[in-house]
């Protein structure tokens, strides 16, 4: 196998990017790799259509998500990650799959390890995958860890 050295693992907090943490703290255990936890503040526009005006402070919504995902990924890392394993954090702002693939090869890693979240019809057009813009934009293999299948 290559070495692994550094695993790149997004998180937005969710169950299924949950699920993708414990798979990197278990690869990251066996092979004694540095985990580095991603977050990506997606922006938004700065009015929803040229000329229109509308209150939103998108500068505050910025900053106020970024102090969120920071105090977040400190929490990730106390719970979720064992003291033996090397981690630290990221908290970027940015398209999220795009801030993804840029992270993996500036910080050159071996591997990103992202959870999918099984959206299927309508849920897929509208949001789009990450996971699957990823897997065709970076640098490094992808490990995709499917979300645990919806209950009927």
């Amino acid at each position: 196998m290559f070495p692994l050295k550094k695993i790149l693992c997004p998180t937005d907090f969710s169950e299924p990017s949950l699920l993708a943490i414990k798979a990197a703290t278990e690869l990251a255990l066996r092979f004694g790799a540095e985990i580095i936890l991603l977050h990506a503040v997606s922006p938004l526009p700065a009015s929803p259509q040229p000329g229109a005006v509308y209150s939103f402070d998108t500068a505050t919504y910025l900053q106020e998500m970024m102090t969120y995902g920071k105090d977040s990924m400190e929490r990730l890392i106390k719970e979720k990650i064992p003291a033996e394993v090397s981690a630290r954090s990221l908290v970027l702002a940015g398209s999220p799959s795009d801030e993804i693939a840029r992270t993996a090869e500036s910080e050159n890693v071996n591997l990103v390890v992202i959870a999918t979240h099984g959206h299927r019809g309508w849920k897929r057009f509208v949001f789009g995958s990450v996971a699957e813009r990823v897997i065709r934009m970076a640098s490094c293999p992808v490990l995709a860890v499917p979300a645990p299948k919806e209950k009927e």
